[in-house]
């Protein structure tokens, strides 16, 4: 099915004088993983307490799995799970208890709740840590509880709201395991995250957030792409950077910046062919120390998509 299991269609959220989402559309495909990036503050926290039942929208409409998130709520919380920022589990109890405790909550019976916390338990390989105290965790091992936690019921749809924030790169690469293993298994997930190389790795599509809307949207590759490649050349001497600037201004047609002895060039498509490149650099005598291209990251296409919109913003002010 091509139709998307997450759909918002202009959003707007309120509170006081602060307008925190200003017409936000977004679709999720099913079976896939959504990256929600934006800097703090620009909505992405809201848009997930609205999606989720937590909070209502002043205007606009949401549905999962077509179901609306006002109207329909009970129906809406019958199919998502959520992991906040904050883990939601007692550390007082064992990891076994807490998801026995949130099967109950989900009012599944004795023996059922029992099972089923077993069965998670076993999946994401805590068996051996579940009848310890939970306040004797690892942060790792806590935030996979509380991932756990959100699956009691195998949810259609699972938020998680900054779920490696504080981790070490080892309990952030268990996290990324279990959320990789949840999606092959049919489950779809809004991630939100301040970790750009986290949605570079998980995430099938990005929806870039900023003043309350979605200010651009796609797979990382089709993203990165809006900026194109880069080629680097580090030269042996300081000296030669004058006559390289002219060389690779004049072969890609762009205009060059320069760190140190480091010049970058952006370029598109097959124009620059890195031989190229290197014989017209020998020709003129210049020594280069290394010659590259290279493909921006997530955060470089972050960085320039959201000064654009404050950019524009401040534009608009002046005028």
């Amino acid at each position: 099915m091509d139709d998307p299991i997450v759909v918002a269609t202009g959003l707007h959220k309120r509170f006081g004088e602060t307008h925190a989402l200003r017409g936000m559309d977004l679709a999720v495909k099913a079976g896939t993983v959504c990256g929600l990036l934006g800097p703090n503050g620009a909505g992405k926290t809201t848009a997930v307490r609205i999606l989720a039942t937590l909070a209502h929208p002043d205007e606009g409409e949401a549905r999962i799995a077509g179901f609306d998130v006002v109207r329909q709520a009970d129906e809406v919380r019958r199919r998502i799970g959520l992991a906040g920022q904050h883990a939601a589990i007692d550390e007082k109890l064992t990891g076994r208890d807490n998801l026995r405790m949130f099967g109950r909550l989900y009012h599944l019976s004795r023996s059922a709740a029992h099972r089923r916390a077993d069965e998670l338990l076993e999946r994401f390989g805590l068996m051996d840590a579940a009848d310890r105290i939970v306040q004797t965790y690892s942060g790792g091992m806590r935030r996979r509880i509380d991932l756990i936690a959100s699956l009691i019921i195998a949810p259609d749809v699972l938020f998680l709201d900054e779920p490696t924030t504080g981790l070490d790169p080892r309990s952030r690469g268990e996290i990324w395991d279990s959320i990789r293993e949840l999606v092959s298994d049919g489950t779809t997930v809004l991630l939100t995250t301040q970790y750009l190389d986290e949605a570079d790795q998980l995430a099938d599509d990005i929806a870039v957030v900023d003043h309350g809307r979605v200010i651009a949207s796609g797979s990382p590759d089709r993203l990165k792409a809006t900026i194109g490649d880069r080629l680097e050349v580090v030269l042996a001497e300081p000296a030669d950077i004058p006559s390289s600037v002219r060389i690779l201004n004049g072969l890609t047609k762009a205009e060059a910046s320069v760190a140190e002895s480091r010049i970058s060039v952006p370029v598109s498509g097959d124009a620059v062919v890195l031989p190229e490149v290197v014989r017209e650099l020998d020709r003129a005598g210049v020594r280069i120390a290394d010659v590259s291209l290279r493909r921006p990251t997530l955060d470089e296409v972050f960085l320039r998509l959201t000064h654009k919109e404050h950019k524009d913003k401040e534009e608009v002010t002046v005028r």
